[in-house]
Parts: structure tokens; C-alpha cells; sequence
């Protein structure tokens, strides 16, 4: 049972028995003293799709939906479907482009450590691994001269992901991305 806290996006959580997907979660630190912070989230509901929003503090405990994980690769796309392969004994699954929105710009092809997430034998969603490793295919060149502070500049990625980078960074390299924040966190 995870906390609200806990929560990551992709998690299938059990709300009033039925169950649902996280899709999108806010963090929101009131300025007043002794106030607690606040996690909004939205869910989608894994078989009708419908959504739901509800806010919790910090140490709210969830119930985790009863849902079987299976390892998945990242095989290809077809339209807006998006096919997946199970490391284990290859049977397919795929998902629609609306049920992994937010998640689409991390996937490249053969992408491992995703986690599929099946009910009655149904892909519901995905939870991707904590970070990957993306191609800059466009960036601008860096500025000359001494800066005290650590200036950024926008990277588009292979699969069309847009961050911010350190000057430093050239197109053509390597670099590990946060799947949660969306951040760089390194050079690959």
C-alpha cells in the first residue's frame, strides 16, 4: 500500500473497488506554516477511461489495484497504436496513443524495463523505467564566454522530447533523462 507520496505515474491504484491508472500527478507545497503538502492527482479509470482527480497529503495511504506486471520491450508503432513484446515469452500487447499520452515521447524502439500493466488479461497501461538514454538531434551551438551561473538551452530528443540541457551539451550525444520529471539528469 503506498502512500500518496509514493505515487509515480502509471501506478494502478484501487479507489471505491474499482480500478485506476495515475496519469498526471501535482505537487503543491502551501506557503502557510505547518501546512502539508498536497499531491492532486488524476486518474484515469483502466477499463472506461474516465477520469477522476483527487487530492491527498503526504502520508494518505492508497490501496494498489489488483493487477498482474509483466515485463515488456518496446517494439513499434503503427498509427496511433503502439505495439509492446514480453521479454519472457514474446506474446504482444499493444496500447492506444490516448491510454500512454504522457509517456509516448520516452519511447524508442527496442526500449526494455517497461512494465505492463494487464487486468483479465487486458494492457491497461505502461510504467516506464526511472530513466533513459535519448540522442540530442538538435540543440544550438554553445555561447562563449565565462558564466557564473549554469546556463541551459533547449535539446530536441530522437523521439521528439524537448528539455533543457547545460551549455555544455552538443547534438549528437547521449544523455539520460528523468522519466518522472521529464529532466536531463546526465550524459549517457
Amino acid at each position: 500500500m503506498p502512500k500518496a507520496n509514493e505515487l509515480k505515474q502509471g501506478a494502478a491504484i484501487e479507489i471505491n473497488g474499482e480500478p485506476y491508472i495515475v496519469k498526471k500527478i501535482e505537487v503543491r507545497n502551501p506557503s502557510s506554516r505547518g501546512a502539508a503538502t498536497l499531491y492532486k492527482v488524476r486518474y484515469a479509470h483502466m477499463k472506461t477511461r474516465q477520469k477522476l482527480d483527487e487530492t491527498y497529503k503526504s502520508d494518505d495511504m492508497l490501496k494498489t489495484a489488483d493487477c498482474s506486471r509483466i515485463p515488456v520491450q518496446y517494439s513499434y508503432q503503427d498509427g496511433e497504436t503502439y505495439f509492446f513484446m514480453n521479454t519472457e515469452n514474446y506474446e504482444q500487447y499493444s496500447l492506444i496513443a490516448e491510454d500512454i499520452e504522457d509517456q509516448v515521447e520516452y519511447l524508442s524502439e527496442g526500449l526494455e524495463g517497461i512494465v505492463m500493466l494487464l487486468m483479465d488479461e487486458m494492457a491497461l497501461g505502461i510504467e516506464l523505467p526511472a530513466s533513459i538514454s535519448l540522442e540530442i538531434i538538435e540543440t544550438p551551438p554553445a555561447m562563449k564566454g565565462s558564466s557564473a551561473t549554469s546556463r541551459t538551452k533547449t535539446a530536441r530528443l530522437s523521439t521528439g522530447l524537448e528539455i533543457q540541457v547545460p551549455e555544455y551539451i552538443e547534438t549528437g550525444e547521449i544523455v539520460k533523462v528523468n522519466t518522472e520529471t521529464g529532466k536531463f539528469m546526465s550524459r549517457a
